[in-house]
């Protein structure tokens, strides 16, 4: 009996089927962990790196960090509602109207980053002074917010390229463009903080300048990429598939204002706590992230492969490719729990020295190790949503959650009934688990004949 025979009785046409599509997403969602990872890994890499400064520097670098996530809410949207379209318009086979909606996607990006430069570089100090920040952490934060909104178009632009290949199926391309960001961006970080190879110490202003000559690279080298591979193609804009593009990312625009505004006022009181307060939040933070990036590799994927498959009208198969992200995805994130519970000082202590600081980290971490698994639930139905053009109904439940359990409680934890910090952290557990529970059942509604987009 030849090898092919063997292997289609030893497994059936369905097992074979899963076998493939569990390729597929680990195919997909891979290099999408691998680029979320790297991008997020400029961040961490500030922070780790301004951690020789001192605690009011990780502070600022921290608050200049999350106002840039809460500017980047409008382009999440955009880079949302590009790859749904794209992947719709794919995977029916209509590539030129995908590259069409690419180039419109792209010159929406350029202009809305124009207007980005100017209000983060006009309103970026008075919005840290309205979140309490010390007037040293204030100063360092300062230089920093405007040195990187100074050059935010390239920030802007390596999300929506990468937007743009998500939807056509590549996620490969865009991990090489992070990759190159992050290797840009150690070589050049350290000494420009630390003032070494013959480099003025600038401390967290050199970090402002690493991250922008990086990304300048980076988003050049993804520009060419789309040109030369054929998924972007300069010419006129399409107003109607701007529209459709909007219609689904506009939701999530909406939906990560109110998750990233939420988090400044989140923040607000946990730098109420005190400078190291925040500092172990701020690096438990940096750790955690780490962990929810596979499950928001495979919500990426879940999106790519619902829009693809729902393109081409295979209903089985988008069913099929969501319940393999989600395990796969529940599966690494609750490891990552367990690494948080038994060695969270280790994590910590790769930041800091500060007793206080390792000492509050630790519970942080302890605490988020109880999320993983919401987390993962969480990302993967909310991809799935994304992928049928469902935004809004994710939106809606952010805002909820966020607004009216997140700070909501938080606010009544420290204003009412005075507790302390580890309280308010705990509170956050409430909102992923609420999440976790809405999208599910919204995605066992949903009726996939009836998706339209």
């Amino acid at each position: 009996m030849n090898k092919s025979r063997l292997y289609h009785r030893l497994f059936p046409a369905r097992a074979r089927k899963r076998v493939s599509l569990r390729r597929n997403v680990v195919n997909l969602s891979l290099p999408v962990l691998l680029s979320s990872l790297f991008q997020r890994l400029v961040s961490i890499v500030d922070i780790f790196l301004v951690g020789g400064v001192g605690g009011a520097a990780i502070a600022a670098a921290g608050l200049g960090q999350l106002l840039i996530f809460t500017v980047m809410t409008l382009f999440w949207g955009l880079g949302t509602g590009t790859t749904v379209v794209i992947a719709h318009l794919w995977g029916g086979r209509r590539f030129g109207d995908a590259r069409k909606a690419a180039f419109t996607a792209c010159l929406a990006c350029l202009l809305m980053a124009a207007a980005a430069t100017l209000l983060g570089m006009s309103l970026g100090g008075p919005l840290i002074r309205f979140l309490g920040a010390q007037d040293e952490v204030l100063l360092l934060a300062a230089g920093y917010v405007r040195l990187v909104f100074l050059f935010f178009a390239f920030t802007a632009g390596l999300n929506i390229l990468s937007a743009v290949m998500h939807g056509a199926g590549n996620t490969r391309t865009p991990m090489e463009g992070v990759l190159l960001v992050n290797i840009l961006h150690v070589l050049l970080a350290y000494p420009l903080i630390y003032g070494k190879l013959g480099l003025p110490r600038l401390g967290v202003t050199g970090a402002a300048y690493a991250i922008n000559a990086s990304e300048f690279a980076g988003c050049l080298y993804l520009l060419v990429q789309a040109l030369r591979l054929g998924y972007l193609r300069v010419g006129r804009p399409s107003l109607p598939l701007f529209r459709r593009i909007w219609r689904v990312g506009y939701p999530v625009a909406l939906e990560r204002l109110a998750q990233q505004s939420g988090q400044l006022f989140y923040s607000k009181f946990i730098i109420g706590f005190g400078t190291a307060a925040y500092a172990a939040h701020q690096i438990g933070l940096s750790i955690e992230s780490l962990s929810f990036m596979p499950g928001a590799g495979m919500g990426i994927a879940a999106a790519t492969l619902m829009g693809q498959a729902l393109g081409a009208r295979k209903l089985k198969r988008a069913r099929l490719s969501h319940r393999e992200a989600l395990r796969l995805a529940i599966i690494v994130m609750a490891s990552m729990a367990l690494l948080f519970l038994l060695v969270p000082h280790l994590l910590i202590g790769l930041f800091t020295r500060d007793p206080e600081v390792v000492a509050n980290g630790c519970i942080f971490l302890r605490i988020v190790a109880f999320a993983q698994v919401p987390l993962a639930l969480s990302f993967v139905y909310a991809g799935s949503l994304r992928g049928t053009g469902d935004t809004h109904y994710v939106f809606l439940v952010t805002l909820v959650a966020m607004w009216g359990i997140r700070v909501f409680l938080s606010w009544v934890a420290v204003a009412w009934l005075h507790l302390s910090l580890p309280f308010i952290w705990g509170v956050f557990l409430i909102d992923w688990y609420f999440r976790a529970a809405a999208f599910a059942w919204r995605y066992r509604q949903r009726d996939l004949h009836q998706v339209v987009l």
